[in-house]
């Protein structure tokens, strides 16, 4: 059975490392605010000029002041500072966050990501995703594992717009977590209750397989 959105985003907390600096992007990866180990300090980087995001909040926690790049109420963590974008992606650009989770169109085995637009389709701008991939220290895609019709997301090389060049390590979705390196994808962990060749059979590119790949733990 493959993971809801929230199981993704737990998986994603585990990815953290006490110290960190870590860009949250729209969607699933701004869940992982919510599952931050309890025994580690993270800084969350919101783009929009917030350092210090903390979980989602309850109703009566709610500020209509206080929302993260994709316009959704969040708290403020202990420590936490407010600033310009503008300090916000100098930031970025200056390589001073060390991990970055974002959504993705397409990812290839090159490493390469295809996030911001679809041909065709109303777009609002590229936002930061093109700092982000060009200026963390790591990076890791969330999404499904394949699109609404069944097609995979994980090829041999992108064919949407690119947003950033063999810049992914690694790729957490609702089947597996896959490691992207030597022009391939190298699968780590799978999802309880999800066989390997339902991955196999949902993965385009290139797909390296170990023995008894162990189910994520949350």
């Amino acid at each position: 059975m493959s993971l809801s959105r929230e199981q993704i985003a737990m998986r994603v907390a585990q990815e953290f490392s006490d110290g960190d600096y870590v860009n949250l992007g729209i969607g699933i990866p701004t869940l992982a605010a919510n599952y931050v180990h309890r025994d580690i300090e993270v800084m969350l980087q919101s783009e929009n000029g917030l350092l210090g995001m903390g979980p989602y909040p309850t109703e009566e926690q709610v500020d209509a002041d206080m929302i993260n790049a994709g316009k959704e109420t969040v708290t403020a963590s202990k420590g936490a500072s407010i600033f310009s974008s503008a300090e916000s992606f100098a930031m970025i650009r200056g390589g001073h966050v060390d991990l970055t989770v974002l959504g993705a169109f397409e990812v290839d085995v090159s490493g390469s990501i295809a996030s911001w637009m679809i041909p065709g389709k109303l777009i609002k701008g590229m936002g930061g995703a093109m700092d982000l991939v060009a200026g963390a220290r790591n990076i890791i895609v969330t999404m499904t594992h394949a699109d609404k019709h069944g097609n995979s997301k994980l090829l041999d090389s992108c064919t949407l717009p690119l947003t950033g060049v063999n810049c992914i390590n690694r790729i957490i979705t609702d089947l597996a977590v896959i490691e992207v390196k030597d022009g391939a994808f190298h699968l780590k962990e799978k999802a309880p209750d999800v066989t390997v060749e339902e991955i196999k059979s949902k993965t385009a590119g290139k797909l390296i397989i170990t023995e008894n790949t162990p189910d994520m733990s949350f």
